[in-house]
């Protein structure tokens, strides 16, 4: 999947070659199985001398409440309850106390599955002894308490508390060498535990019994001295009921002030009246009468209603008779004795009231001095109540914890002889038959297992360090270039060459069809450009650029008149490879014009091509390489032959391959499979490149074909060829 970048260039996103991995474990299989084995044998060796070792288990109920004759949990300060107080028998059942008295009881010091054999480390100071050690400076006593705490450390690595979840159950378990010991072990432990919670708690209870006995007499004399200090004051103050007396003292002052109340508001409305008849005046009848509290008044609602009758008959007498007539007369007469008579009243209210102001006035200092009485006999008597409160209730508190002391001391003194354990046994420990550890065939299967993972990862580590060219895709990836095709690796002796006519040998013929198809790759690639002049050249010497080049000249030579030219005048090889005298003239000798092109040509009868040998060995191959004659020479070879191979020497040892460069019409690169380093190859890629740009190419050589069954598969399709030529034969 393509994904473009931010520049707007394509890139290719990494994906995981499972093949790829697959073919390096199938390359190295061998190697990782021996490996396997190997160490698997070693475990096996190990395991039968490594001593087995046997674990019993001991299964204890820790009571959440001792059955005691009387509850006295208090005394202990003990709430079992509570999760921390199991989480604290766990402790105490792995501390050091338990595990002394159980290496005690048992002797364990003495027994042979604590005696522990000198280590490496104790050998070699043994060797040394001029060197001095620490435990060299200790006493013999010290010695000793070390040593005996080793012991109980290592006792304590064995033992295991575990508890059972959501009960009260709690496992001891225990681990050595001998089944029984491991069974004495964890029953010891448990009865060291029950033994030490009976004793810890007899000792706290005879504590508690002596604690209570004289701390109890002291509460006696605080409880007398406290009950004297209260009936003193009672005596002193008179007191008799004082509740009874504090009751009725609220009660007065109550009753003082919703009397004061009504008094003040009475006062407030009286003193308000007061203020209007002043700001009115006492002789403004219409004014007064108008008043709330006048017209309120009965005689002044009588005599306003007499007023509005005489009116009423005045007015209908003015209608019927004149005005000197008797009865309007006496009607008007009677009018002006109604209207004295409502002045009169008026004025007889406001006295009454101004009266009545003064007696509220003189009735609200009396309630407020009767008030301020009350108040301080009211609280003079709660402070009577606070002190005498405070001295009763110090009795009480004195009496409470009296009579509680005396219950815990009864209490203690009757259980004192009654022990009844916290721990019980629900299962004892017995001696197992069957090791917990080593589990041997687990151990053998697992080291078999690591060590098969180990091998993978080292020959993946392997691949990964193994920077050389091993596929097509290494050369596409890797060197940028494309692959003209690959020649396997036929079985010949070390350090000598292909036998030379491989070509044409029966039992060759998947080797043939790989060259035919370097030569059909290169016939393809220069369909519009006959590739007349063809270099072969390598990195590095050895890769067989000389054999790749002289199979391709075969290959043509089928089809083509062709003429292989040995251009490595350094150290050349192709006639000694086609059986010519070492005094054969070549290349050499005509650059350098002393002979004729037909003496220097010789052609080889089995193969069907001409062969240009490299002639004798000048003192400055380059210089001849460089010189306009070489050129010429091009020229005219290749006006005689339809294909013309060079073989050129290595473009890392020498310059010359990049001056035949030039005159080429392609350049081929032959690079060993799984031999040249990456850089080697890279840098000779790039001298070409930077010279002319005519490589056309890559030629994969001594290519293992059993190993690529096994790993790429890229040349699976190849072993085509060899099935062909099978089926034809």
């Amino acid at each position: 999947m393509a994904v473009t970048d931010l520049a707007g260039a394509p890139s290719q996103q990494e994906t995981i070659d499972l093949r790829k991995y697959l073919s390096i474990i199938n390359i190295h299989k061998w190697r990782i199985l021996s490996l396997a084995v190997l160490v698997t044998i070693l475990t096996v060796l190990v395991m039968l001398n490594v001593k087995s070792r046997y674990a019993a288990t001991a299964t204890l109920l820790i009571e959440s409440q001792q059955a005691n004759a009387v509850s006295i949990e208090e005394v202990y300060g003990i709430n079992s309850s509570q999760q921390e107080y199991y989480l604290t028998q766990f402790e105490i059942l792995k501390s050091r106390s338990i595990a002394e008295a159980v290496v005690n009881k048992l002797n364990l010091q003495d027994h042979p599955d604590f005696i522990g054999k000198p280590g490496l480390i104790s050998r070699l100071k043994d060797l040394i002894p001029f060197i001095p050690s620490a435990e060299s400076k200790l006493t013999p006593e010290q010695r000793e308490l070390r040593q005996r705490d080793k012991l109980i450390s290592q006792f304590q690595s064995r033992l295991n508390v575990s508890p059972i979840r959501k009960t009260q159950l709690v496992q001891i378990s225990f681990v050595t060498y001998t089944p029984d010991l491991a069974a004495q072990v964890a029953n010891a432990v448990g009865e060291a535990y029950i033994n030490s919670q009976l004793e810890a708690r007899l000792g706290i209870t005879q504590q508690a019994a002596s604690w209570l006995g004289g701390r109890l007499g002291e509460l006696r004399v605080q409880l007398d001295e406290s009950e004297a200090k209260l009936q003193a004051y009672r005596a002193q103050e008179g007191l008799v009921d004082i509740e009874g007396v504090r009751g009725l003292g609220a009660k007065e002052l109550e009753r003082l002030s919703e009397a004061l109340t009504e008094a003040r508001s009475r006062k407030a409305q009286v003193d308000g009246f007061i203020r209007v008849i002043k700001q009115y005046g006492i002789n403004n009848i219409e004014k007064l009468e108008s008043l709330p509290e006048i017209t309120a008044h009965r005689g002044i609602q009588d005599a306003k209603n007499q007023l509005i009758l005489t009116e009423r008959r005045v007015s209908e007498l003015s209608k019927i008779y004149g005005l000197k007539h008797p009865r309007l007369i006496a009607a008007k007469s009677e009018l002006t004795a109604v209207q004295e008579n409502l002045r009169s009243q008026i004025k007889k209210l406001i006295s009454g009231i101004e009266n009545e102001a003064q007696s509220v006035k003189e009735n609200v200092s009396s309630l407020e001095e009767e008030m301020a009485k009350a108040k301080n006999q009211y609280q003079t008597v709660s402070l009577k109540e606070t002190t005498y409160q405070s001295l009763e209730r110090e009795v009480l508190t004195n009496r409470q914890l009296f009579e509680t002391f005396l219950s815990r001391q009864k209490e203690t003194q009757a259980t004192s002889n009654f022990n009844s354990a916290l721990a019980r046994f629900t299962d004892l420990a017995t001696p197992s038959t069957e090791p917990i550890s080593p589990k041997r065939k687990l151990v053998v299967i697992i080291a078999f297992i690591i060590t098969l993972g180990l091998g993978m990862l080292l020959a993946f580590l392997l691949d990964a360090l193994n920077d050389t060219i091993k596929s097509p895709q290494d050369v596409e990836n890797q060197l940028g270039q494309r692959t003209l095709g690959f020649m396997p690796d036929l079985p010949h002796k070390k350090n000598q060459d292909l036998p030379l006519y491989s070509f044409f040998s029966d039992q060759h013929k998947q080797y043939a069809e790989a060259v035919r198809s370097i030569r059909t790759s290169l016939i393809l690639l220069a369909l519009d450009k006959p590739l007349k002049l063809i270099e072969v050249t390598s990195a590095v010497p050895s890769e067989g650029k000389s054999t790749s080049a002289t199979n391709l000249a075969f290959a043509f030579g089928q089809m083509e008149k062709v003429l292989l030219i040995d251009a490595d005048m350094r150290r050349p090889t192709l006639a000694k490879r086609f059986g010519l005298p070492a005094y054969q003239p070549g290349l050499a000798n005509l650059i350098a014009g002393r002979e004729q092109i037909d003496t220097c040509i010789v052609a080889d009868e089995t193969s069907g091509i001409d062969l240009l040998p490299a002639g004798n060995v000048p003192p400055n191959p380059l210089e001849l390489l460089l010189s306009p004659r070489f050129a010429e020479l091009l020229v005219d070879l290749s006006a005689r032959y339809d294909r013309i191979i060079i073989d050129t020497p290595p473009v890392q040892a020498v310059s010359d391959s990049l001056v035949v460069a030039k005159q080429a019409d392609a350049v081929v690169f032959v690079v060993a499979t799984d031999e040249t380093r990456k850089g080697a190859i890279q840098s000779g890629i790039a001298k070409l490149l930077q010279t002319e740009n005519n490589l056309y190419g890559v030629i994969l050589n001594k290519v293992n074909m059993k190993r690529v069954a096994q790993s790429y598969g890229d040349y699976s399709h190849y072993g085509y060829y060899h099935y062909y030529s099978n089926e034809n034969s």
